[in-house]
Order: structure tokens, then C-alpha cells, then sequence
């Protein structure tokens, strides 16, 4: 996801470094990349000529104090850093700003959901309202898309997968059924209701009417617009279209997981006004969350999202069991058994591609990792590994020896050379680990020194079990090193194996 842009904006920042100013000249060179990345990710062209224009006027306008102070020491701030604020602050702004939440003062809330047939209305309506009912609400789903074959049957999937009821009456036309569901949830306490609306390929006037007819009837105090990321610029004009109609209240952009290139989520505020309220980052009933323009900016600028995340991360652990954890693995005492329950954690917050682009830092890195170490197949692999390990091998990694691991081989189905290399990256991972606890206990993050030590460990961090433990790792694991210090690694592998097979010989 967003991927064309993030290549362009670390390409802009690349041209920046080393400048002890910015100039005309090379504002105008980082641009250009800036330029390239908006246009591939089909961004509008009015808004990139718009974007780009704000970004130069306020680079060349603004005076900026390069050094700043804090308690202790000073810490400087490069023309780069100032290029890449500016930047951020502008998609921000292109975006919508802070976050809206939905208008939830009716009684009931009515949330009429519209968009072309394929964008993900139905699944959607089903996202949200499993949103709005861990919220403490009480949804109810309407099926008001009675000519898609299979919608109604499809709502009612959902619905019983997320403990939500569906209204719907057999024959009756959208418009009369969406009056007939507000009496229902009257009688029924529910306080959110969702209208399911139907769909075409294309906007033609007998959807719009119709559309148009249930808004005046119910009067919904929220129109979502559900575009699909994937279409590019047929996204934004299918919404100014709407918004033209119906005056929609905000938009969700689904398939932000896929090949989406990003240009919808930029333009379409600028086109219409309206700003996004939720994004859609995959199938699962749980793959929706709140917009944030300042979370998908940093993204876009390869500093991933930590409140995003974090967020997340609230949502499926317990706070009080990962502040133990956390201790036990900075402390040096990360096991198995340990490792599993954290992998079994981060896939409940989803792809770990996309997970790891959440985190500050991580994005220049992902880049240099093999495509393999980034996919969610690996993780399986390497949980079957510990699957097919004893108790006592969970619990204390410390008691491996060369028959057990030709034992766990066998038993996980794997190369012998694949789990030695797996055993091998994790106690390095923990000996990573145990480091960075120690450097955090010392209050080493309060100088400059302590800093530059800590961003050491963390390009350390790309040999972590997680970013590649059955493939692709060894590519990782030397991306840092020099020529020489990677000759030596290769060497002391080498050793490792051929004292390794002079012990089975014995």
C-alpha cells in the first residue's frame, strides 16, 4: 500500500541530505521526485500542482532555526528535516486534518452507506457495525440491496458472524423497507441503523433516484461514499458525482491492503470537500479502522503510524500481561514458548508487512529485506517449528543440542540447515533484546551517544526472528555490515557447520 509514494518521498529526502540550505535549485530537484510519485499513484492533477506549490512556497518563505535545545544538549535539525515536516504538515492539510467522528445524535443514528456495485458496501456495513457494537451500541443491518443476486444472503453472513441482526422483508422495494426498518429498531432499541443501499457498475439515474428518495424519507444523519483505493481517478469522479446528488457526509476507502497506489485518499477531499472516516485494510471483520490524516501522512513519509498502532495493539492485548512480557524480553529472558504467544500476537494486528511499515524507522529497512521476509507464510513456518518442539525446549533454549534440532527437523517437516539458522537468528534476537534493555535501564536514550547506539540495535532489529526466521534472512542479516566484516561472518558460519557435522560423524 502507498508504496509508489513512499518511494518518492524518501527519493526527495535523499536529494535534500548533505545540503546546508534549501535553494530554489534543489527544492525544485527533490520536487521532482515528489512530483513523479503523486502522478504514478494517480493522484489528481490539480491537487498535485496545488500540493507541490504550497510545499515550495512555504520551503523558500519560512526562516528555520536548525538547532534546537533541550534540557541537556542540543540537537540538530537538517534542511532535509525541515523539507520533510513541511511535506507532512501539507498532507495533512490535503487530507482533512484531524480526525471526524460520525454524527451519532439521532435517535436512532441512521448511516446510509452508497458507492458502485464491487466496492465493498455490504462488507463494509457489516466492519462497521461490528465497530459501532464494541462500542457499546446496538446496530441493526438493513439489506436494502434487493437486486444484487446473493446480497441479502451475504448481509445475513455477516450479520450472524458478528452477533448483529439483518432486517429485511421478501418483495418489498428499498425505499419502503428502509422506512419499515426505522419502526423496527424503534421497537427493538436499537440505536444505530445502517441502510446496506444498492450498487450499479455505473451511476446511472435510476440508482441516484432512488438514493435520493430514501435520504429524503429517513433523513440519515451520516451518507458514507464507499470507494474502492484501487480505481484511481474513476474514484474521485464517481464521487464528486454522488456528492453532487446525495451531499454525503464523509467516505470510507476500502482495499487500502491491496495493489491501492493511494491517489483516492488525496484527491478526494480536495475534489469534494468531504473528508475520509474510515479505511478498509483487509477482509477480516476486524480490518477497519478510523481515519487519520496525520497517521497515513507519516506512513506516506516512511515513518510509520505508532498511535495507529498502538491503537490496535490495545484493542487485542492486555496491558498489564504486555508490560510482563515486555520486561522478560528486555531483560533478556525471551523463550519459545515466550516468542510464539508474541508472533500469535502481531498476526491478530494483521499482515506483518503492514505492521512493520507502522513502526518508525522501519520503512527504509523493510526495503532492503528480501520480499520473502515480509510474507505472513514464513510465520507459519516458523511456528510450526516450535510447535514440533518439547516443553522443556519452549521453556529454556538455552538445553538445544544438534540431535534435538535434527529431531525438531524431522518433526516440523523442514531442512535441518533451516531450523539450525532459525535457532541460530534467535538467540541472536535475544541477545539484541537483552542489550537494548540494558541500554534503555541505563537512561542511555538521554544522550546523543545513547541515540546513536539505540538506532544501531534497531537496523540490528531487521535480523529479527519476525522479519524473515525461514527465509531470506542471511541477506538481512548482513545488509549493515562492511565487506570485510561480512567475509568474517561467512567464515564463522562455515566453521559452525563443519564442526557441526564432525560431531554427527562422531
Amino acid at each position: 500500500m502507498l508504496e509508489s509514494l513512499t518511494n518518492g518521498f524518501r527519493k526527495a529526502r535523499l536529494k535534500l541530505q548533505g545540503k546546508a540550505q534549501l535553494s530554489e535549485e534543489n527544492i525544485s530537484d527533490a520536487l521532482r521526485e515528489v512530483r513523479v510519485s503523486l502522478l504514478e499513484a494517480d493522484v489528481e492533477l490539480g491537487v498535485v500542482r496545488t500540493f507541490l506549490e504550497q510545499v515550495r512556497e512555504r520551503a523558500l518563505g519560512e526562516v528555520v532555526n536548525l538547532r534546537t535545545k533541550t534540557r541537556r544538549d542540543g540537537m540538530e535539525v537538517t534542511p532535509a528535516d525541515h523539507f520533510v515536516k513541511i511535506c507532512h504538515d501539507t498532507l495533512v492539510a490535503l487530507m482533512g486534518g484531524g480526525e471526524e467522528a460520525l454524527d451519532m445524535t439521532g435517535q436512532p443514528t441512521i448511516i446510509m452507506m452508497v458507492g458502485l456495485q464491487g466496492s465493498g458496501k455490504t462488507t463494509t456495513s457489516g466492519k462497521l457495525a461490528r465497530l459501532l457494537k464494541a462500542e457499546g451500541r446496538n446496530p441493526l443491518l438493513v439489506a436494502a440491496d434487493v437486486y444484487r443476486p446473493g446480497a441479502i444472503d451475504q448481509l445475513k453472513t455477516l450479520g450472524t458472524q458478528i452477533d448483529v441482526p439483518v432486517f429485511t422483508i421478501p418483495g418489498l422495494l428499498p425505499v419502503p423497507l428502509c422506512e419499515q426498518a426505522l419502526f423496527h429498531a424503534k421497537r427493538h432499541n436499537h440505536d444505530v441503523v445502517l441502510f446496506d443501499t444498492a450498487g450499479r457498475l455505473a451511476i446511472d439515474n435510476e440508482l441516484m433516484g432512488e438514493l435520493v428518495k430514501i435520504r429524503e424519507r429517513t433523513q440519515p444523519q451520516n451518507i458514507l461514499f464507499v470507494c474502492d483505493a484501487m480505481i484511481g481517478q474513476d474514484a474521485v469522479r464517481t464521487a464528486a458525482e454522488f456528492d453532487r446528488k446525495l451531499d454525503f457526509t464523509g467516505f470510507v476507502l476500502t482495499k487500502m491492503d491491496g495493489d491501492a497506489r493511494g491517489g483516492a485518499a488525496l484527491s478526494i477531499r480536495s475534489v469534494t470537500g468531504k473528508t475520509v472516516k474510515y479505511i478498509g485494510l483487509g477482509e477480516g471483520m476486524d480490518r477497519l479502522e478510523p481515519f487519520r490524516a496525520e497517521g497515513l501522512a507519516s506512513r506516506i513519509l516512511g515513518f510509520g503510524d505508532v498511535v495507529g498502532l498502538m491503537r490496535d495493539f490495545e484493542q487485542v492485548v492486555d496491558k498489564e500481561e504486555a508490560e510482563a512480557d515486555a520486561q522478560d524480553i528486555l531483560s533478556g529472558q525471551l523463550t519459545f514458548e515466550g516468542f510464539l504467544k508474541q508472533l500469535k500476537m502481531i498476526q491478530r494486528l494483521g499482515p506483518l508487512k503492514e505492521v512493520m511499515s507502522r513502526m518508525p524507522g522501519m520503512s527504509d529497512m523493510m526495503g532492503q529485506l528480501p520480499a520473502e521476509a515480509m510474507d505472513d507464510r514464513e510465520l507459519k513456518k516458523v511456528e510450526a517449528v516450535i510447535q514440533s518442539m518439547t516443553n522443556q525446549e519452549r521453556r529454556d533454549p538455552d538445553v538445544m543440542t544438534d540431535s534435538r534440532l535434527r529431531r525438531i527437523a524431522r518433526g516440523c517437516g523442514r531442512p535441518i540447515e533451516d531450523v539450525e539458522e532459525f535457532y541460530q537468528r534467535f538467540l541472536m534476537a535475544r541477545q539484541a533484546m537483552a542489550q537494548m534493555g540494558n541500554m534503555m535501564g541505563g537512561g542511555a536514550m538521554q544522550t546523543r551517544r545513547g541515540r546513536r547506539a539505540m538506532a544501531r540495535q534497531q537496523r540490528g532489529m531487521a535480523s529479527h526472528p519476525l522479519a524473515g526466521m525461514m527465509g531470506g534472512g542471511a541477506a538481512a542479516e548482513g545488509a549493515d555490515l562492511s565487506p570485510t566484516e561480512r567475509a568474517a561472518l561467512r567464515k564463522k558460519r562455515k566453521a559452525q557447520r563443519k564442526a557441526r557435522k564432525k560431531g554427527r560423524r562422531r
